[in-house]
């Protein structure tokens, strides 16, 4: 499996599990959904936007590594973060369809517009304090599924503490045409 194959597999877990924490948190009171409960980011809500922070914050410095990646030029339909804590949808409504919006652009741009070769390529790119860094962009792709994965994790204690059950979380249940081992 290549690169590509491998983070369009990434992309669609990654859309999944979205999908059921967010159907999860549509099942709870607002009151629940920001009551800072001691997290990285205080609460379900915070947690969960802070997952969409550092989303635009990746994709926007990708966007810079080829004029092929059009569909990163949507980014501009989302809010530009300028805080790793900032709460960029204080409504649940609005965040989940946000979230909606960007999975969908995240599996068109990994699925339309990257190539193979690109994962090797180096990443020019400035921290949100304006630290300067070069890092190989698959690599980098790797950290921001990761980081997705690590936060999303957060944000399913909170909701099994507030009572709500995300569900099966394995990646390998959802792979298409998985053939059975021998």
């Amino acid at each position: 499996m290549g690169f590509k194959q491998h983070y369009q597999l990434m992309a669609g877990y990654n859309q999944r599990m979205n999908n059921q924490v967010y159907a999860a948190a549509a099942k709870l009171d607002e009151s629940i959904l920001t009551q800072d409960s001691g997290a990285f980011f205080g609460s379900i809500l915070g947690t969960l936007n802070h997952i969409m922070v550092a989303d635009l914050v990746w994709l926007g410095r990708y966007r810079s590594l080829s004029d092929r990646y059009q569909s990163l030029q949507e980014l501009s339909q989302f809010s530009t973060p300028k805080a790793l804590s900032e709460i960029l949808h204080t409504d649940f409504n609005a965040l989940s369809e946000k979230r909606r919006q960007l999975d969908a652009l995240i599996i068109r741009w990994l699925t339309d517009e990257v190539a193979e070769e690109d994962y090797a390529l180096n990443l020019h790119y400035s921290s949100m304090t304006g630290g300067k860094s070069v890092r190989n962009f698959g690599e980098l792709l790797a950290h921001f599924f990761n980081h997705q994965t690590h936060h999303r994790g957060q944000a399913s204690t909170l909701l099994s503490q507030a009572g709500k059950d995300i569900g099966i979380t394995d990646f390998a249940i959802d792979i298409p045409n998985l053939a059975p081992s021998d």
